[in-house]
């Protein structure tokens, strides 16, 4: 995946968190490892530092870690 590219992941609800998020798309191995990344402020939601593991996202939303950028998409 290029730095530029934004990959849509689909969730089967209307909201996922940070965390749950992090792992569903690959962009990170297991929980332990998605909360030092928010922890650490590693992680953008919206273009914005987010450090809260439990954030709600929702369909539109955009994460971004180690340059690699993803977006929700919500069952309708």
């Amino acid at each position: 995946m290029s730095s530029h590219e934004i990959i849509d992941i689909p969730i089967r609800d209307d909201m996922i968190r940070l965390g749950q998020l992090l792992k569903l798309a690959s962009l990170v191995e297991d929980g332990v490892e998605a909360a030092d990344l928010i922890k650490n402020g590693m992680v953008k939601v919206n273009g914005e530092i987010d450090e809260r593991r439990g954030s709600q996202l929702h369909d539109g939303d955009t994460v971004t870690v180690n340059g690699e950028t993803v977006r929700i998409k919500a069952r309708k």
